[in-house]
């Protein structure tokens, strides 16, 4: 089992530098010498440990990725399901870590796509057993309702800044995440239109051969959902 602490060698405090200076700056920008100086090292000493730049990326991508799918990687006590939302939690600790896999998943590496296929197939199983328990509506095309849902949970990480820009504070922060909280919850649970029209526009000019699914709400839930629409028209 792999220590949090992982012996501050020369060799992970180079690559410990890296993923703070390429999830900062990117790739492109960032230097070896850049890396060097914030690890304290010489760039001789890097081109000793990782062979080129391009090389230090590629240990940066892969332990990045351990951090978030390898359970005995201590350095996040979590399940991989939960990890990155762990994560989440304490940015001052792990913020350099995120903003990494933000940069990394728009990418086309080996490890970017295995950190994706992972997060892909953990949703999956999350959609599987509540399927199994009665919990979600039917879906036309579930490989690709998991898939756009998992897209979902990592726009906060990989638009970031442009999240940041448009609210005016953190996404990623406590409040921009409490923020989203109810938003998502409400776009996952009833979707956005009060009407079926744009649906079965789509489905008729697809050639759809499905017809509207009623919602399998009991009455009093759908009552319930009425109630809490009046009272909140009434609170305005």
């Amino acid at each position: 089992m792999r220590s949090a602490a992982d012996d501050l060698t020369a060799r992970a405090r180079i690559r410990d530098a890296a993923i703070i200076a390429f999830a900062r700056d990117g790739f492109d920008a960032t230097s070896m010498r850049t890396i060097a100086a914030d690890a304290g090292v010489s760039a001789a000493l890097i081109v000793h440990h990782f062979g080129d730049k391009a090389a230090l990326r590629t240990a940066c991508d892969d332990y990045v990725v351990s951090v978030f799918t390898d359970e005995q990687h201590e350095l996040i006590a979590a399940p991989t399901a939960d990890r990155i939302r762990t994560a989440l939690h304490d940015l001052d600790r792990y913020g350099p870590y995120i903003d990494y896999l933000g940069r990394m998943l728009t990418g086309d590496s080996p490890a970017a796509a295995h950190l994706f296929d992972t997060l892909l197939t953990a949703t999956g199983a999350v959609f599987d057993e509540q399927r199994s328990a009665g919990l979600l509506e039917p879906m036309s095309d579930p490989e690709m309702t998991t898939l756009l849902v998992t897209i979902l949970g990592l726009g906060h990480v990989v638009l970031r800044t442009q999240i940041a820009r448009a609210l005016g504070e953190d996404g990623l922060g406590s409040a921009g995440l409490l923020r989203a909280t109810l938003p998502t919850m409400e776009l996952l649970t009833h979707g956005v239109y009060a009407t079926d029209v744009f649906l079965e526009g789509t489905r008729q000019a697809m050639g759809s051969t499905e017809t509207a699914r009623p919602r399998r709400d009991s009455g009093e839930a759908a009552q319930s959902r009425r109630g809490l629409a009046v009272s909140r028209e009434e609170e305005s």
